[in-house]
């Protein structure tokens, strides 16, 4: 087997380069993650270089070194890692263009968007999300009717990170898409706005088929903060899945509803802890002197934290 050999020795990191050039592949992928430790930006030369070795652990292993950057050079390496045949390497290198903080990244990623396999154009939305770049939001608006749904829901994410109310329609949209996996994203990013509409969108989605998407818009109407929403999340504390409940229970209480503390209550009797504690802290949120009873049933409770934060709450009361 012939030595792949691409580089050239480079100032006090010759040893690591020398064996970049070894014709065993194991030793070039410790020689990778021997440069990635030293993380020096005269690094990333041989790392773009290796990124073209014929070894897909190897790759894997530059794809993974990369993420240790945040660089132009660094970012180009991803953006061609992302197209590699090899799924772990291009998974890799999906999860670094996610971790990107250089807005100049963005110009780097965005010819990606326009690529043939649904997982690169949905690694590249991804990847665009934290940027905030502006100019994303073109494409991602567009992207929000690609064929794919984990093209949708990536591009959603753009749009959301975005946070502008002229996306609103869009988003509003969204939660009416076929994927659930859409709807919840949608859900839960409608959360910015304190527009009626967004808070409408998003209580209708607490009645969706899918409890994901049930459990992302009760979030999302605590996090809106309007009293419209009270009737659907005491509603809600009745749905057949706890994390909704769960959801629901917290919203309840930043929203200081105090209409809603008998059902609430009635959650200090649940066989699921986190419901338990759940509610006693939505109680002492809303520190209505009406759930004093009920909480002094409760000071007892077989959980520690449950025990804890029936105190807490029962203190928010005097």
């Amino acid at each position: 087997m012939s030595a792949f050999k691409p580089f050239e020795d480079f100032g006090d990191i010759d040893e690591i380069v020398g064996r970049l050039n070894d014709a065993d592949g194991g030793v070039r992928r410790i020689a990778v993650i021997d440069l990635a430790e030293i993380a020096r930006q005269d690094a990333l030369p041989y790392l773009l270089a290796a990124s073209d070795d014929p070894d897909a652990t190897v790759r894997l292993q530059v794809a993974i070194a990369f993420a240790e950057f945040d660089s132009g050079e660094a970012a180009g390496g991803l953006v061609k890692l992302v197209t590699d045949e090899d799924s772990s390497v291009a998974q890799a290198a999906a999860d670094g263009l996610a971790e990107l903080k250089d807005p100049a990244a963005a110009g780097l990623i965005q010819p990606l968007l326009d690529h043939r396999r649904a997982f690169v154009r949905a690694a590249a939305f991804r990847g665009l999300r934290a940027l905030r770049s502006p100019a994303s939001l073109g494409p991602a608006l567009a992207a929000m009717r690609d064929e794919d749904p984990e093209v949708r829901a990536e591009a959603l994410g753009v749009v959301a990170y975005l946070k502008l109310e002229e996306t609103l329609p869009s988003l509003i949209g969204a939660t009416r898409d076929l994927d659930a996996g859409v709807r919840a994203v949608a859900a839960s990013a409608l959360s910015f706005s304190s527009q009626s509409a967004a808070a409408a969108a998003v209580a209708a989605a607490l009645g969706d088929e899918n409890w994901q998407v049930r459990m992302a818009a009760a979030d999302s109407l605590g996090r809106i903060g309007r009293a419209s929403a009270v009737d659907v999340l005491t509603t809600a504390l009745g749905d057949e899945y706890w994390q909704v409940q769960q959801k629901s229970l917290n919203a309840l209480g930043k929203l200081k509803a105090k209409a809603a503390v008998p059902a609430i209550s009635k959650l200090l009797r649940s066989e699921i802890t986190a419901l338990r504690k759940e509610a006693a802290a939505a109680l002492g949120e809303i520190a209505d002197p009406a759930s004093r009873d009920a909480l002094i049933k409760h000071i007892s409770d077989a959980d520690p934290d449950v025990r804890k934060t029936v105190r807490w709450a029962l203190a928010r009361l005097s």
